[in-house]
């Protein structure tokens, strides 16, 4: 399972979007907003799903607002952080 399969399945989980399967979010679809319409308390979880399921911290607000734009920019953010 590559990383952005994994990531779209911890956010249809850990999120408990019921109305959602992992194969319906595009890669590069927002994830806020317009988007998938996550609101801030999901960010919150967001940051908490990344520290349990991958490892990695969100240091400060706008290290979030950059990772959080995207599957796409979630799974780079991952992968940096990884080294």
């Amino acid at each position: 399972m590559s990383l952005k399969e994994e990531l779209k399945q911890a956010i249809v989980a850990d999120l408990n979007l019921e109305d959602m399967t992992p194969e319906e979010i595009e890669d590069d679809e927002p994830l806020f907003g317009e988007g998938l319409g996550l609101d801030s308390l999901d960010a919150v979880e967001l940051v908490v799903l990344l520290q349990k399921h991958f490892g990695v911290e969100v240091k400060d607000m706008e290290e979030g607002r950059e990772a959080f734009v995207s599957i796409d920019a979630l799974a780079a953010f991952i992968e940096q952080r990884r080294g």
